[in-house]
């Protein structure tokens, strides 16, 4: 009998990393029409691996090279937040613009019917009424290795296109299947979390690329305690290298027209209860009804917390997409501009948005 996924043709994102490795030999073994796809993005990626790998499981394999739009899109996004004094997410840019932007637009014009990835998470689908369906992103079985959270941009139309494979998984069984399909010789490497800067250096990386001026460094009372090395160096929650004697002091907010670095002994004053996020996406695609309850992620190894959000204005005329605010049942600490805020129902991730600023405890 044949298989009914033999017709379907799926690209595959293959890193060099263990987890792309394995999710394209999965659909191959599901009967996928599987084609192998290398995305140069920087100096840094494993086209070797990449392609060794696609050999042993004897699928074709392609080279996009993204590193122009890579640049634009996600290095000088990341760069410019420095600059401003917030912390960026790339890998939240580079999912939407890149891996699920110009990959899929390029493997849909050469035919593909799908994309598929290594991430960590679940696809689902359902029927509506008039046989309308929804796909509704969800977390994956390994709540350790979930990367639900780095997907909030992604949309109705896109998900119809795009296959999840190691999902109802874990890490332990997707090792063991490099083993068995005989390619755990050949992709070791795990993913960085920065992958174009060098040995996770962020420091000097910033160093090389960004002119910053010195400040004052301020307690939250008001009393200079010294001198900041530039407001880029630095990220809310942080304690280490400050440079300040009799600590430990915390970087609790950053005065941006001031040039000031605020910092403070006490971790209450991390603590916050309100954000505003910009430019939102729900993946259902629907106008939210607010005021809408949800548990919130603000960063990635961050707990999903209680809260409730509403338009960040009371305005009649806000259409879907303006500011939100989420306002949390109990203060959270280290709320970052520039990071996400995700909103999860349950394992289900109803969107996001980027955070632009926080109201703290201490005003």
């Amino acid at each position: 009998m044949e298989n009914k996924n033999q017709k379907l043709k799926v690209f595959v994102g293959m890193s060099g990393g263990v987890d792309s490795g394995v999710a394209a030999a999965l659909l191959k073994k599901q009967g996928y029409n599987v084609t192998g796809v290398f995305m140069r993005l920087h100096e840094f990626g494993d086209e070797k691996n990449a392609r060794l790998a696609a050999k042993k499981l004897d699928i074709p394999f392609k080279v996009f090279d993204f590193r122009r739009e890579f640049k634009e899109k996600v290095i000088n996004y990341f760069l410019r937040g420095y600059k401003r004094g917030i912390t960026p997410n790339p890998c939240i840019v580079c999912n939407r613009d890149i891996k699920f932007g110009l990959l899929l637009e390029r493997a849909l014009k050469e035919g593909a019917d799908y994309i598929a990835t290594g991430h960590y998470v679940k696809k689902s689908k359902i029927k509506k009424q008039k046989s309308k369906i929804i796909y509704k992103l969800l977390g994956a079985k390994d709540r350790n290795k979930d990367q639900s959270y780095f997907l909030w941009t992604l949309t109705q139309d896109k998900l119809k296109k795009i296959l999840f494979p190691l999902g109802n998984y874990t890490k332990k069984e997707v090792r063991r299947f490099a083993q068995e399909f005989k390619i755990s010789d050949l992709i070791k490497k795990e993913s960085e979390d920065i992958c174009f800067i060098p040995n996770a250096n962020l420091s000097e990386f910033l160093k090389s690329r960004i002119k910053t001026n010195k400040g004052k460094i301020m307690t939250v009372e008001g009393k200079v305690l010294g001198k900041h090395r530039g407001l880029a160096f630095y990220t809310i929650g942080q304690r280490k290298r400050i440079g300040l004697p009799g600590g430990p002091f915390y970087v609790v907010d950053k005065d941006l027209k001031k040039n000031l670095l605020l910092v403070s002994k006490k971790r209450k004053d991390l603590e916050k209860k309100e954000l505003i996020v910009k430019n939102v996406n729900l993946i259902s695609g629907k106008q939210p009804d607010f005021p809408l309850k949800a548990a919130v992620k603000i960063r990635y190894r961050h707990k999903a917390v209680p809260a409730k959000l509403s338009w960040a204005y009371a305005d009649k005329s806000a259409d879907f997409g303006k500011l939100i605010k989420v306002k949390f049942e109990n203060f959270q600490k280290a709320v970052t501009p520039g990071q996400s805020a995700v909103f999860y129902k349950n394992k289900e991730v109803m969107g996001g948005g980027i955070i632009i600023k926080a109201k703290t405890c201490y005003n």
